[in-house]
Order: C-alpha cells, then structure tokens, then sequence
C-alpha cells in the first residue's frame, strides 16, 4: 500500500487531529441513521488505546461557510456518545481560542469534537490560513472520511500537508477494497453499473471497459443501449441523444475484449407503480404503451453464469426499479448470488454508491459482500480512475 496508516504513527502522548465524516441524517435533533458513526468506531477506538487524545473534525450539511445553529454538530454529540461509550467534550468553534481551551482540557481517555468545519469559507475553499490554523491544534492528522477525499479541502487535504498524516481504519479497509477490486484484481473481473441515465456514469463505463472482463448494464441505462442497438423500447426511461455516445462504448468494449451485458428479457408495465399488471418479453418486444422496470428471468440467469465465471465483482446501481415490488426482483436475485458466491470464497464482491447500498441492503444482502462502500461520490470517483486529493496527499 503507498498510503501511510495509523501503524506508521506514534500516537502515543499526542493529540490526533481525526477527520471523520459525521454528516449524518438527523430529524427534530436526533441522529436516525447511525451507520457512520458506527464505522469510525476502530479508529477512534484504536487512538484511544494506543494513548493518543482524538480530536474530531467533520462537516454537516452546506452551511456555505456561515454559522447555520441548525447545522451544528452539537446534535451528533448524544449519539456519539452513546457509541463509544467515553466522555465526548465539544467545542464551539473548529479553530481559535474555543478550539484551543477543548483541547487544552482534554484528558486521556476522552473524546473530543469541533464545531462544523463548514462554517467557515476557508474548509472547502482549502485556504492555507485556516488550514493552519487547524493543524495548530494537534500533533498528528488522521483521515478516517473516504466519502469525503475526493474534495480538495482544508480538513481533508491542506491539513495533510502541515503534519505527520495516515490513514485512519476506515479509510485504510476503503482503500483496501477498491484495490482489491480494480488496483490489482483477481480475473476474471465483473462489473454491474445499473440506475437511471448513461450520461452520469459515462467517465465510469469509459474507465471500467479497459479494465474488466465483463460489463453487466442495468436499470434504466440499459434502456439507452437498447436503443441505441435499434430496438423500441417503448415508453421505457432512455437518453435517445446518447446513442452515438452508447455505441462508442460498445465499440470501445469489443476493442478491450470486455463482454457487455445487456438485457435479453424483460419486464414491461404501462403504470409505474409498485404491484401493477407485468409482463415478461424479449428485450426486442417491448409493446410501444409499455415501460423497461426491470430486468428478466433469462437476463438474470445469464448475470449468474457471469458471477460464477468470475474471481471479482464490482457492483455500482440496481438492475431495475428496485424500490417498487416486483421491480426489484432482478437486483435482488443478482445480489443472492453475489451474496453466496462471495460467502463461498468464490468471489470477492464491492460495492458502493447510494442507490446501491440502499438496494443491497433492501435484498439483505449488504453485510455478505466483501465490502459495501457508503463513500457515494468519492467511491464513483475512485471507480472512474479519478485522483482523490484526500488519498493522494497521504501517499506514503
């Protein structure tokens, strides 16, 4: 690995400036998802017993560089609490004196956490100032928020380049994974990218065909390549004005000796919503009143043989209309499979992006994959062979 981890880092004694990411859904004050939280846990956890004093920097919401009261990280105060079981102290502000005081007053065996590191302009403009200012108040940096490094700013990057940084565990499992899957992978390598439009994953199925085997294209981007092979697809979601754009990535796919993977069958409804009348037709024989929801019976045997030629998965979008009942039987049956295969050691199995998680996690799946990434865009930016500021300036 060429990034640094906490194992490269005495902690011992020091104060340990940690960027985590603690946006999390909060309503009427409370924290209703505590997923993220959870996940920093081993880091703070590991500081803690290897007698570092954590400080925790994060943003919340877009305040826009202001002070917005309902965007304070105040609210994360109970739930974090809560989770690791010590003291928590907080601060009023991530930098000047009442940062300085918190810190001062920390002692061995707490926590402490700074005010909303967005409310001041310089974190997302990564000003050399307020970046300074934030590594004044330690010994050592820590980045335990991936879903945070593809952004160039202060807490994530400048701060790395003003004190001894690594990897937080978090941020070193993420970065293990995404290796695993794309860096050096076991072969054959499969990709699923599904959701609803080409025109927003177009860096990622540019950067995926040079470097899988086989390009599994669901949900309502598969309708575009219907499309654009000649055939009605009805009524169905597609970006008619892609076409050329779609044709070049199959062009692009053959030249690479990637197998793309398009829908056979499919299921057509003439109303989108959950439980109407379905039908299942050839991928060729979508009636013109009717609309692609889902991915068919033969599609998904086909996506098995796929799963269980292969040594790796990567898996970014449902195959249909998964939040709508029967829609999402395709992306469930697929992600049984991966499930399966990867608790058999047959597959290593990653995945990420929002409405990924939110499908694996419908099908009950998500804890049986080798690794479901919650990054969002950083994990896509990753997977379209984008630099990420925040991992790069902690290269080793």
């Amino acid at each position: 690995m060429p990034w640094k981890t906490l194992d490269d880092l005495d902690l011992a004694g020091k104060t340990v400036l940690t960027r985590v990411d603690l946006n999390v859904p909060v309503e009427g004050g409370k924290v209703t998802d505590t997923t993220r939280i959870t996940r920093i846990l081993p880091t703070v956890r590991d500081i803690l017993a290897r007698g570092g004093r954590p400080v925790l920097l994060s943003h919340f919401g877009r305040p826009k560089g202001k002070v917005v009261p309902e965007m304070s990280l105040r609210q994360v105060l109970p739930a974090l609490r809560d989770a690791l079981g010590v003291e928590v102290k907080f601060a009023e502000d991530c930098i000047g004196a009442p940062a300085k005081r918190a810190v001062a007053a920390l002692r061995p065996g707490e926590v402490l956490l700074l005010e909303n590191t967005r409310f001041h302009p310089g974190e997302e403009s990564n000003d050399p100032a307020f970046a300074a200012s934030l590594a004044a108040l330690g010994d050592v940096y820590v980045n335990d928020a991936f879903s945070a490094a593809h952004r160039a700013h202060a807490s994530t990057e400048g701060i790395a380049r003003l004190l001894p940084s690594a990897a937080g565990r978090l941020m070193e499992s993420e970065l293990k994974a995404l290796e695993a899957a794309l860096g050096r992978p076991e072969r054959p390598v499969a990709a699923v990218v599904g959701g609803a439009k080409v025109s927003t994953k177009l860096a990622l199925l540019s950067n995926l065909i040079r470097k899988v085997d086989y390009l599994i294209i669901g949900g309502g981007m598969a309708n575009t390549f219907l499309a654009a092979r000649g055939i009605d697809v009805g009524k169905s979601l597609a970006e008619h004005d892609l076409a050329d754009t779609a044709r070049d990535i199959l062009k692009a796919a053959d030249e690479a000796s990637c197998e793309v993977i398009l829908p056979v069958d499919v299921v057509v409804a003439r109303e989108f919503r959950a439980n109407p009348p379905v039908e299942v037709v050839p991928a060729d024989a979508c009636p013109p009143d009717a609309m692609i929801l889902d991915a068919g019976p033969e599609t998904v045997a086909r996506i098995g043989e796929v799963f269980r030629a292969s040594r790796t998965l990567i898996w970014n979008g449902p195959l249909g209309a998964f939040e709508l009942e029967p829609f999402d039987s395709a992306t469930n049956a697929a992600a049984e499979l991966a499930a399966e295969l990867t608790e058999a050691g047959r597959l290593i199995s990653v995945a990420g992006g929002g409405d990924t998680v939110a499908a694996l996690n419908r099908a009950g799946v998500a804890t049986r994959f080798t690794y479901v990434s919650t990054a969002g865009g950083a994990f896509l930016e990753w997977m379209e062979g984008k630099e990420l500021p925040g991992v790069a300036v902690l290269d080793g």
